[in-house]
């Protein structure tokens, strides 16, 4: 019994110990915060003060300057026998560049009877007031503005002309500015400038007018200095320099009817609860400033020290009470939390060696290869399919070696892998990389393997940069789809021979026709219209083989010199033209750079891009071609081929090069939308790039690049045998093949006998070509 007594009298010490933590806690805790709240609103009072008699000043300043400038610039006026517009530009002029906040406009006004009205409006003109005309209203005194000075390049127009005899406050305030000999500040109102603006642009604004008298023994009046101020903007101004943003303004005057009137109610972000107002004069009136702010958001007094100081002791009381009451009670509970925790860490390190078993029967199972290295290009993992692809047993861990450890050349099987553009290097610099053509050989691998890699960065534990690689072999689909290109050629060529055959025969029935036009005329245009549709037919079956074979077939790489191939393809396609009595094309050839292409290929892009300029001109236009060629980098050269014809819309020239796609322009030209396809493949798969941009002056720029040609030195050297050149040469043979039966097929179209005596001119009758080139 006297036990179990002891072991309730402890497990109640606990509760008892965080209860007087408690307790404490928040007395203090509740005496801070009291006290804190107190020092942040005195504080608080004291920048309000001081912020609204900053502002006070300021207004006051600002208000004094003007009124100073002003009468001065007057003063020094009134001393002029004679005012002219250069001596008020002159002196006026300055007022631009002394910032005057929300000043608007100065202006020259004088007095004028009805009856002087023209001889008044012809002096001001002689002294330099250019298309002044005087408007009068009414009859008596009238006042006119005749030069006006802007203030800031906002500003737009004047009121030079203007009876201003028609807005009582100001011809109250010129008036008893006259009068009273002094300057005098108008009732509010909205300018006359401001009148023709949007009614949520115009402001609440005001006027100075200084009279304008002479130092003569008997003073005579002149007339008036009249300095325009918008209200919102000269308080907005005023605000931003002296409450950087932190004060609410509202600027009332009072008019000489007794009425007061808000100037200006200028707002910022905040819940204002501290407000101070001063009066002070302007001119013969007395205006009120109210400045109100949130004591929250005033620098050095917002913030919330004593909700912070409450939450954090609160939340520290609590901490602390707990604290008490978990070190008073709980050896217990902390032993069953670490028997707990002991059997969770043993069971998640069961499961962490399982998933690692699991990891390694897949990465030791399937097909593909798997290489994984840290950031120093050190190989942390790789698979045995990975060994077994890329020949190898043992790794290496500098990447400057890998090209030559593991074989590694481009998918030409000569090139070496520049270390820069492995997928694994790529992957460390944080880039990825989908579908990289790599061919390994080495000693392990002999014939060679060519594999497609993909490329990732890797975020390793610890912080750590990695990258993984994942490569499976394609050299077998790579000859399929090789056989697959062989195949379309020999099926399209075997297509083409009885097309061939039938427009043999059609030619034949349109010479057997040719006896009796009026009788047969029917069936001559059918036979027509078969020749004209086995053309077509033709020309699909062409571009559909250029088309199919432009992305696999083997490339025959060499030197190429371009001038002469582009003046061959541009003399073809002008003779062509000059054959068909169109207006002849006009072309011009720069100075090309040599390059490094298949011949075959690069005529075919040629061709497109250059019957594209020749054939895509408005109707009776001549074709203009130029071909213009420079270097780009140490090994890539670049080809332009600009043209004046019918051009691209913008929307279009994305599209341009994807297959069949042919724009709403090129609708009534021939082609089958395949042509800048075709030239992609064949540029991409020489590692350039194709694109299209307007032409100065009209028309097409057609762009793409190709590898520059090697110096005589590095020709020289030896190729690396690619370990293929058995299946490539059997790849060039059988096209060789398919194209000598295309050949024959279409030299048999034009045997003796075959064809007749040509037709009249008013039926004309395309005849086959021999080597036909089709472009889109």
């Amino acid at each position: 019994m006297v036990e179990g007594r002891k072991r309730s009298e402890r497990r109640a010490t606990g509760p008892l110990l965080a209860a007087a933590v408690l307790v404490t806690g928040l007395l203090v805790t509740a005496l801070v915060a009291a006290g804190l709240h107190a020092g942040q609103q005195d504080k608080a009072e004291r920048v309000m003060d001081q912020r609204h008699a900053m502002t006070l000043a300021a207004v006051e300043t600002e208000i004094g300057r003007y009124r100073a400038v002003l009468e001065t610039l007057a003063a020094g006026a009134a001393s002029q026998t004679t005012l002219t517009w250069d001596d008020f530009d002159v002196s006026s002029s300055a007022l631009a560049d002394a910032h005057l906040i929300g000043a608007a406009a100065l202006a020259f006004v004088v007095p004028v009877r009805t009856g002087d009205v023209p001889a008044e409006e012809k002096k001001w003109r002689d002294l330099g007031a250019s298309g002044l005309t005087m408007r009068p209203v009414g009859t008596g005194e009238h006042f006119f503005t005749i030069y006006t000075q802007l203030l800031n390049d906002s500003e737009e127009g004047g009121v030079t002309g203007t009876d201003l005899i028609t807005l009582p406050e100001l011809r109250t305030a010129l008036q008893e500015a006259r009068r009273l000999h002094q300057t005098t500040a108008s009732d509010t109102y909205v300018l006359l400038r401001d009148r023709g603006r949007p009614v949520a642009e115009q402001q609440e604004s005001f006027v100075f007018a200084a009279p304008m008298w002479t130092r003569a023994n008997t003073p005579r009046f002149v007339g008036w200095m009249v300095l325009g101020l918008r209200g919102r903007s000269f308080l907005s101004g005023i605000l931003d320099t002296t409450s950087q943003g932190h004060l609410f303004g509202t600027l009332t005057a009072a008019n000489s009817d007794g009425s007061r009137v808000t100037i200006a109610d200028w707002r910022v972000p905040g819940k204002p609860d501290l407000s101070r107002t001063s009066e002070f004069e302007v001119g013969d009136r007395l205006w009120t400033l109210q400045t109100r702010a949130d004591s929250g958001r005033l620098p050095g007094a917002g913030g919330h020290p004593a909700a912070i100081a409450l939450i954090g002791g609160l939340l520290l009381t609590l901490l602390l009470a707990w604290l008490v009451h978990v070190l008073a009670t709980g050896r217990s509970r902390a032993r069953d939390q670490v028997a707990v925790a002991t059997a969770e860490l043993r069971e998640a390190e069961a499961e962490s060696r399982s998933q690692a078993d699991l990891l390694g029967a897949i990465l030791t199972g399937i097909s593909d290869g798997v290489v994984v290295v840290d950031q120093d290009g050190s190989v942390l993992l790789h698979n045995p399919a990975g060994r077994r692809l890329q020949g190898v047993s043992e790794d290496s861990d500098e990447p400057e070696l890998w090209q030559e450890h593991y074989g590694a050349y481009r998918a030409d099987g000569k090139t070496p892998l520049p270390l820069d553009e492995m997928p694994l290097i790529r992957g460390l610099r944080g880039e990825s990389s989908d579908g990289v053509e790599v061919v390994i050989r080495n000693a392990g691998r002999p014939e060679g393997v060519l594999l497609s890699v993909d490329g990732r960065p890797l975020d390793l534990s610890a912080g750590a940069r990695g990258a993984v690689a994942v490569f499976r072999d394609i050299t077998e689909l790579r000859r399929y789809e090789t056989d697959l290109t062989i195949f379309a050629g020999v099926v399209a060529h075997d297509l083409k021979a009885p097309l061939s055959v039938a427009r043999g025969h059609a030619e034949l029935a349109l010479e057997d026709l040719l006896g009796d036009l009026t009788a047969v005329a029917d069936a001559q245009e059918s036979v027509r219209r078969v020749v004209q549709a086995l053309d077509r037919m033709d020309a699909l079956i062409e571009t559909l083989l250029a088309y199919t074979t432009a992305r696999h077939a083997p490339l025959r790489l060499a030197p190429v010199e371009l001038e002469p191939l582009v003046h061959e393809v541009i003399e073809d396609r002008v003779a062509h033209r000059a054959g068909a009595g169109q207006p002849a094309a006009q072309w011009s050839v720069g100075r090309l750079p040599r390059v490094e292409a298949d011949a075959r290929m690069l005529r075919h892009v040629l061709d497109n891009l250059i019957g594209n300029a020749v054939k895509y001109v408005r109707p009776g236009s001549a074709p203009r071609v130029e071909v213009t060629g420079r270097a780009e980098g140490p090994d890539r050269v670049r080809i332009e081929i600009a043209d004046c014809g019918i051009g691209i819309p913008d929307g279009e020239k994305p599209h341009v090069f994807e297959s069949f796609h042919r724009t709403e322009q090129a609708a009534g030209y021939a082609g089958t939308g395949l042509g800048l396809a075709i030239c992609k493949r064949i540029v991409e798969r020489h590692g350039g790039e194709i694109g299209v941009a307007d032409n100065h002056g009209g028309g097409t720029r057609f762009h793409f690049t190709l590898p520059a040609a090697a110096t005589p030195h590095q020709q020289e050297e030896p190729a690396m045998s690619t370990g293929e050149p058995q299946e490539d040469e059997a790849v060039r043979a059988a096209l060789d093949r398919a194209l000598a039966e295309r050949a024959a097929i279409l030299e048999a179209a034009h045997l003796p006998g075959m064809g007749g005596p040509p037709l009249p001119a008013e039926h004309p009758v395309p005849a086959p070509s021999r080597d036909r080139q089709h472009q889109d």
